[in-house]
């Protein structure tokens, strides 16, 4: 549990929108000794922190005016627009801060940046990158992109939710970038599993006898992260221990079982196909990391 520093006792904050996250943003913040206002578009959801000690309000530009600094956690930026682009709640966050912890793209955090910026309203973009049981424990991660100074400003603020803080620039809509890419990371990685789980249990074998030998799959990543990330950095692309010649007879014989089982199998058909073009361009003894210079539209 994290606590804020004596000289900050007297730190505000508002949380706007109280989903699961909000919910354990808002409760971190109560458990760190900050004063905490909260409010949510449906009513009911703050019983449980006003209880705890937050103080609910009744309406945004109430709950905006009782502090400093507002954090913001809501589905997206159509709802975060919806809610702070209100004329009252816009009036009352002049000159106030406005941390943004609402995952979009790094578009949208931009544009809501230049809104501020428009009506005197400081801001900072950021990203959650652990799910909700991390809030205010130590292996929280989050991910902020704004003005340098005034990040460290709100730091102590911050700090309360515990984990790990990194602030990635000035660029308003660079941890909104970093979260898109490493979202990909996931969520391709969820699709090839729930793929191969069903190619499995065709074949006979349960989830739960294929789990453990996926999670040792899982240990071969991280090098590879590291090792690939020079590749494409440094444009070297190497093939020598596997190149990607190999790597499409693999993705072959993938395909050929999920579809002998009736088992849809597009997503591996059009990693197969990036990786045959990058061949009829001439790359075949190149290694897989070739595939971002094609979709970067390079190779």
């Amino acid at each position: 549990m994290s606590s804020m520093p004596a000289d900050q006792s007297a730190v505000t904050v508002t949380v706007l929108g109280l989903g699961p996250m909000g919910r354990a943003l808002a409760g971190a913040f109560l458990d760190a000794g900050v004063r905490t206002t909260v409010w949510n578009r449906t009513p009911g959801r703050d019983r449980e922190l006003v209880e705890r000690g937050a103080h609910g309000a009744g309406s945004a530009a109430q709950a905006v005016a009782a502090s400093g600094v507002t954090v913001v956690c809501v589905v997206n930026y159509d709802a975060a627009d919806g809610i702070l682009r209100d004329e009252a709640v816009t009036a009352a966050l002049k000159g106030r801060t406005v941390v943004n912890l609402t995952a979009d793209t790094p578009t949208r955090a931009r544009s809501t940046a230049d809104w501020a910026a428009a009506h005197g309203i400081r801001y900072l973009d950021g990203a959650i990158m652990t799910a909700t049981p991390s809030i205010g424990k130590p292996d929280a991660v989050f991910l902020h992109s704004g003005p340098e100074d005034l990040y460290q400003e709100v730091r102590p603020v911050l700090d309360a939710l515990g984990g790990s803080h990194t602030h990635l620039g000035t660029d308003i809509g660079r941890a909104a970038a970093y979260d898109i890419a490493l979202l990909d990371v996931f969520w391709t990685a969820m699709v090839g599993y729930v793929h191969a789980l069903a190619v499995a249990r065709a074949e006979g074998i349960t989830a739960r006898e294929l789990a453990p030998f996926a999670q040792g799959i899982s240990t071969i990543l991280p090098p590879l992260f590291a090792e690939w990330a020079d590749d494409v950095d440094s444009g070297s692309f190497s093939g020598e221990g596997n190149p990607i010649t190999s790597t499409v007879s693999t993705m072959a014989h993938v395909i050929e079982t999920a579809e002998s089982h009736g088992i849809e199998a597009g997503v591996m058909r059009a990693a197969e196909g990036q990786v045959r073009r990058v061949i009829a361009r001439g790359h075949g003894t190149d290694g897989y990391t070739r595939v971002a210079e094609l979709l970067g539209g390079k190779a």
